[in-house]
């Protein structure tokens, strides 16, 4: 074996390394903090999107923004200002070139911070795709930071004692108008159905 072969090698071996340590940041960072790291399904941006009403230069947060599709889709799709927050440092490179690769990155702000410490006051809309647990510890940050009239969009779970302004049950999109109206998705779902 000659040296340059093995430089070579070295050099292989820890660039593998390397990839390995980026893998485990990206499953183990956002478990610590209570989130799996789940990207929302490509066919559901879109919907979430539209049913908060996202108009252009709204600015919208992705709080625990993962690989940036959200932000990416809001800034592209609807001409938002979007600002994706996420704990993992590996998570916000990815969400980071993202944006720079779809042409957006000068309407997408990419921080990483605890989701639950964010500054969010200024937002128009707040998208979260979070786990139950994690869902009812942000509900009072929500109603202490948002202004009236901001909109918070829920993937999959609903926030306890507030009625959803809109939903769409089909794909369990549920959003709320700030201050939340207290109820829930039963008192939503019953009164349209008084109202047919």
């Amino acid at each position: 074996m000659t040296a340059t072969s093995l430089d070579i090698g070295t050099i292989l071996a820890y660039m593998g390394l390397a990839l390995i340590a980026l893998g485990g940041f990206w499953v183990i960072i956002p478990r610590i903090y209570g989130a799996p790291g789940t990207p929302t399904p490509r066919h559901l941006i879109r919907k979430t999107l539209q049913l908060a009403d996202v108009q252009p230069g709204e600015k919208v947060y992705d709080l625990g923004a993962g690989d940036g599709r959200i932000v990416v889709a809001a800034a592209r799709q609807f001409k938002a200002r979007a600002v994706g927050i996420e704990i993992d440092p590996v998570h916000c490179l990815v969400a980071w070139l993202r944006a720079l690769l779809n042409g957006v990155i000068l309407r997408v702000s990419i921080r990483q911070e605890n989701l639950l410490k964010a500054d969010i006051g200024n937002a128009d809309v707040v998208f979260v795709y979070l786990t139950p647990e994690l869902v009812e510890r942000l509900r009072p940050q929500l109603i202490l930071k948002l202004r009236p009239g901001a909109r918070v969009v829920s993937l999959y779970f609903p926030f306890a004692e507030w009625q959803p302004a809109q939903v769409d049950i089909g794909n369990l999109i549920f959003v709320y108008q700030m201050p939340p109206q207290p109820g829930s998705v039963d008192t939503f779902l019953r009164q349209g159905m008084s109202a047919a």
